[in-house]
């Protein structure tokens, strides 16, 4: 797990909220594509050396785990849910909802911003949108997605367990438990039996 994934996780199940200086609203920031983690260092960074804890709560990139098969080993590795972004829950617009100079510059000067999503005049993400956004980081950090989609009819090699090697047709796909039926030929005879996600490849 990475670190930003793990400090994101941390903090959803962190019951006791830090006390803050100043209330804080969470904002979408466009960064370079490949350089999100850089940028949550330089800022996780920043903040330390530069003490803007006041100003800058949290950061979070979120990501999923993805599982696949190669040379019959099973691979785990993260993928970002949102290429391109970093969350952040920050200081920015004051009691008179004026802009915060140094939450401002502090996101403006770190390397790899491009800038807030919404240009100029950044607008805070909606309760909605941040309670969907940390429910859909608690949901992909308990379960493993496979990197390919599988649907009903698709030819897949199996990579591992007792059929390893054959391959079959994917007669029905479960989803919410990340299993696959294959017909695969045991003795002979196609036969339904039931893998995980990662246990097969798609051809």
């Amino acid at each position: 797990m990475s670190d930003e994934t793990q400090d994101a996780v941390e903090a959803i199940e962190n019951a006791a909220p830090v006390a803050r200086k100043y209330p804080s609203q969470w904002f979408a920031l466009h960064v370079l594509s490949g350089q999100e983690s850089n940028v949550y260092k330089h800022m996780m960074s920043r903040i330390r050396t530069e003490e803007m804890g006041d100003y800058i709560h949290e950061i979070v990139i979120p990501t999923e785990r993805i599982s696949e098969v190669k040379r019959g080993k099973k691979i785990e590795t993260e993928r970002k849910l949102y290429p391109g972004y970093v969350f952040v829950s920050m200081y920015l617009y004051d009691e008179q909802k004026k802009m915060v100079g140094q939450t401002w510059y502090f996101v403006q000067e770190t390397p790899g911003v491009i800038g807030f999503a919404d240009g100029e005049h950044p607008i805070p993400m909606r309760a909605s949108e941040v309670e969907g956004m940390l429910s859909q980081i608690r949901e992909k950090e308990e379960r493993v997605t496979p990197k390919v989609a599988f649907g009903i009819g698709d030819r897949v090699r199996v990579g591992d367990g007792p059929f390893e090697g054959q391959e079959g047709l994917i007669g029905s796909v479960d989803e919410e438990r990340g299993r696959v039926q294959v017909d695969v030929s045991i003795f002979g005879r196609s036969t339904p039996v039931e893998l995980e996600y990662w246990q097969v490849e798609k051809l």
